[in-house]
C-alpha cells in the first residue's frame, strides 16, 4: 500500500470516528441542550423587551403584554429551527455542521478571563495552558524514562534495574490526587517553596504574567514527572528486553560487540516503533489534562474546564472540549502510525 492511499485511508476512517463521536454526544445531550437553547432564547428576548420599556407601555393589559412576549419567543425558536425535535436529521445536520467549523455558540454559565462567553473563546485560552503543562511534562517524562529503561536492560537483574522496577510498581500505586496534595502540603504550606494554587493571581494581561505562570506551573509540572518516569523507564526497559532475545541481537554478540553499544545502538533504535506510539498516545492523552489533576492543583487548563462544565452542567461547553480533544487525539493517532511506518518499513510494505 503506498503512503498517499495510506494515510487517505487512516484520514477518512477517522474522521468517520468523529462523526460517530459527535453524534454520540449530540444524542446523549440533545434533550437538555434543546431546553437549554429555549431557555436562553427566552432570556434573550425578555432582556432585550425590559431595556425599552416603550413597548410594555404600549400594551392596555398584562396578558396583551405577555402574549407579545411569547410571539415574539416562538418566532426566534422557529427562526433558529428550534421548532424542530432535536433528534431531527435537519437539527442533527445543522449542529454537527457548526461544530465542524467550531462554531460552538456561547457557554451557558461559564466566560473566560476576559469576559467572553464564546465557547471558542474560552476553549482557546484553555488549551494552551493545558498543551504547555502536559507536554512538557510528558517530553521530560519521556526522555528520563527512555534513558533510564535504557541503563536498566543493559544492567538487568542488577541494583539499578530492581530500584527502576520497584519505583515504577510504587509509583504507578498511588492517585495522582494522593501525590499532588502530598505535594501542596509539603512544599506549599510547610516550606513555601511554590504556591498552593497554580492559577497566577496576576491578570494575563500584565508583562510579568508568563514569568508567573512558568512559576505556578512548576509543582504540578514536579509531580507529574515524579509519578511517571518510573513506568515510563520500566515499559522502555521491558520493551529492550524483549529485543535483546532476537537472532539480530544474539548475532551481533557473537562477533564481539559490546552490550552496551548493543543497547544504545541497536536495541534502543529496534525499540523505537512502540515507544514513538506511546509517546504519541501519551500526548494526544495529556490533552485531555487530566481533570483530578488540574482540579487538586487548580491549574487553569482544558482538564478543570471540564470538571467546571460538567459541574454547572455547561452543555455547549462540554460539546466544545469533547470535539477538540477527540480531534487532537485522532490527529496524534495518524502521526503515531506515520512514525510508526517510518521506523518499521514493514508497516508499510504489508509484510
Amino acid at each position: 500500500m503506498g503512503i498517499k492511499r495510506y494515510i487517505a485511508t487512516r484520514a477518512i476512517t477517522m474522521f468517520a470516528v468523529l462523526m460517530i463521536t459527535l453524534l454520540i454526544t449530540i444524542s446523549l445531550v440533545g434533550s437538555n441542550m434543546d431546553l437549554i437553547l429555549k431557555q436562553g432564547v427566552t432570556f434573550q428576548v425578555r432582556s432585550e423587551i425590559s431595556e425599552n420599556p416603550g413597548i410594555a407601555e404600549s400594551f392596555a393589559s398584562v396578558d396583551e403584554f405577555e402574549k407579545y412576549v411569547q410571539d415574539q419567543i416562538e418566532q426566534k425558536i422557529s427562526n433558529l429551527g428550534l421548532n424542530e425535535p432535536w433528534y431531527s436529521p435537519q437539527r442533527i445536520g445543522i449542529t454537527m455542521y457548526k461544530i465542524l467549523i467550531l462554531d460552538f455558540g456561547n457557554a451557558t454559565f461559564l466566560i473566560s478571563d476576559s469576559g467572553s462567553s464564546d465557547v471558542k473563546d474560552i476553549i482557546l485560552e484553555k488549551l494552551p495552558k493545558t498543551i504547555l503543562l502536559f507536554t512538557s511534562a510528558t517530553i521530560i517524562i519521556s526522555l528520563i524514562g527512555i534513558l533510564l529503561g535504557a541503563v536498566s536492560a543493559n544492567k538487568v537483574g542488577r541494583a539499578i534495574d530492581k530500584v527502576t522496577s520497584t519505583f515504577a510498581i510504587i509509583s504507578s500505586s498511588f492517585p495522582v490526587w494522593w501525590i499532588g496534595m502530598l505535594m501542596i502540603f509539603v512544599f506549599a504550606f510547610t516550606y513555601q517553596i511554590f504556591p498552593a494554587r497554580a492559577t497566577p493571581e496576576i491578570s494575563s494581561s500584565e508583562p510579568g504574567y508568563i514569568g508567573a505562570l512558568l512559576y505556578h506551573m512548576a509543582l504540578p509540572l514536579i509531580t507529574i514527572v515524579l509519578i511517571g518516569f518510573g513506568s515510563w523507564a520500566y515499559l522502555v526497559r521491558n520493551f529492550m528486553v524483549g529485543i535483546t532475545q532476537e537472532d539480530f541481537i544474539a548475532a551481533k554478540k557473537s562477533i564481539g560487540i559490546s552490550q552496551k553499544k548493543i543497547i544504545f545502538s541497536h536495541a534502543i533504535k529496534n525499540a523505537a516503533p512502540p515507544i514513538i506510539t506511546v509517546l504519541a498516545l501519551s500526548l494526544s492523552g495529556s490533552l485531555g489534562g487530566a481533570i483530578i489533576t488540574e482540579a487538586v492543583f487548580d491549574w487553569p487548563g482544558m482538564g478543570r474546564l471540564y470538571f467546571e462544565a460538567i459541574s454547572v452542567m455547561d452543555l455547549p461547553v462540554i460539546i466544545a472540549a469533547t470535539y477538540i480533544l477527540t480531534l487532537f487525539f485522532l490527529i496524534s493517532i495518524l502521526v503515531a502510525d506515520l512514525l510508526y511506518g517510518y521506523f518499521d518499513p514493514r508497516v508499510r510494505t504489508g509484510t
